[in-house]
């Protein structure tokens, strides 16, 4: 017997917002929507193949009367793939995310971010390719 991962739930205040922001983060699409709740993946799970084998989660997004009021106790993480980490974060800072300091040591190797409704996460270390990064040598 066993379980599998299938979705992670978020509380907000918007699920049409933070679903919005999170498939232009992740490449997600919608794959469910009723009264407020939005589903956004990257694929669109069958019982089949959630039977088969562990895949990809989903995100959840469900309309909730309060208001986020501590740090998060569970985070995302995600790496750019086809930019630099500094690009990255450009890029999310014009999707309406936010930088956030949350007593992080100096010399670490991400950036805390939060989402529009405040929820942090961390954009780590790029794993594009280096010719993404550096360019034509000619």
């Amino acid at each position: 017997m066993t379980s599998r991962f299938t979705e992670l739930v978020v509380d907000c205040h918007d699920p049409e917002l933070l679903a919005a922001f999170w498939c232009e983060v992740l490449d997600f699409k919608v794959i469910d929507r009723s009264a407020g709740k939005v589903e956004i993946g990257s694929w669109e799970p069958t019982v089949e193949e959630v039977r088969a084998g562990q895949m990809p989660p989903t995100l959840v997004f469900i309309r909730v009367p309060e208001g986020k009021s501590v740090k998060n106790r569970l985070h995302l993480d995600v790496s750019p793939i086809d930019a630099s980490t500094d690009d990255e974060v450009a890029r999310l800072l014009g999707l309406g995310a936010a930088k956030v300091e949350a007593g992080q040591d100096p010399a670490r190797s991400w950036v805390v971010m939060a989402d529009p409704e405040g929820n942090e996460f961390d954009v780590l270390r790029t794993l594009a390719p280096s010719s993404y990064l550096i360019g034509p040598t000619d």
